[in-house]
């Protein structure tokens, strides 16, 4: 670690039902039969247009919006959880599957218990762009593409079927529009959307009542996605606040 931590659809049942009980938040709701959703990768798709590839957030939201669902999907994995802004590590459960999801736990085994959520998510945002696009890339979901003259040669992901990559954000947008029940991955997509600031381009054109739904939502959700999501936006804002006053 450069900068250690410690120094510096339908994966689910439903989690809500419309309409949902005054102050009644959304109950995680895990499942027994399906591997847990690899949530940045839905991130990344709704993050870039399906297809050009290119990011529709400036970097450093991205990367933390990224870095967050990595976290969310080590909880899913069994081996993390939240609690008073810092993150524990569970030394004893199952092994990800995941290289990535592993490579992660690897690091955060090696690093004092309890490291702030803040510090976990800046550090995981210097590599999670590259490491997420590697992953998809090995899952045949995106390609390298090189592009431009041969003076100007720019390399980049783009989806090997925009279709695919389309689906997340069409989904997420649809379900909100029309205040629909969502799954509790959809539910957590649309938190790690609204912290980033990208729910203005997936409500575009939108009603204010879709716009209400999605904050409703996501603060009716149940510990530990609070406290994460908490974090994200805080982080988020302050990379805002500091680039608007550079």
């Amino acid at each position: 670690m450069t900068t250690s931590p410690a120094a510096g659809d339908e994966h689910t049942r439903p989690a809500h039902h419309e309409p949902a009980p005054a102050h009644r938040p959304v109950r995680a709701v895990a499942t027994a039969h399906r591997p847990p959703p690899l949530v940045a990768n839905d991130f990344y798709f709704v993050a870039h247009d399906d297809r050009t590839g290119q990011p529709r957030l400036f970097r450093t939201a991205l990367s933390l919006g990224l870095a967050a669902g990595l976290l969310i999907e080590l909880h899913y994995a069994g081996r993390i959880s939240f609690s008073r802004g810092a993150v524990h590590v569970w030394r004893d459960g199952p092994t990800p599957a995941d290289w990535l999801q592993h490579k992660i736990l690897d690091r955060m085994l090696a690093e004092p218990q309890d490291t702030p959520v803040r510090e976990w998510l800046s550090y995981l945002a210097t590599t999670a762009g590259e490491q997420v696009a590697q992953r998809m890339t090995q899952a045949g979901l995106l390609r390298v593409q090189t592009t431009g003259p041969w003076w100007r040669r720019r390399t980049g992901a783009v989806p090997t079927d925009m279709n695919a990559a389309a689906w997340p954000w069409a989904r997420l947008s649809q379900q909100l529009r029309n205040r629909r029940d969502l799954y509790e991955h959809d539910v957590l997509l649309a938190g790690l959307v609204l912290h980033t600031q990208l729910d203005m381009a997936l409500l575009d054109g939108a009603s204010w009542l879709a716009r209400d739904y999605l904050g409703h939502l996501v603060g009716q959700l149940w510990p530990p996605w609070p406290e994460l999501l908490g974090e994200l936006g805080a982080a988020v804002g302050a990379a805002v606040l500091s680039h608007r006053t550079s």
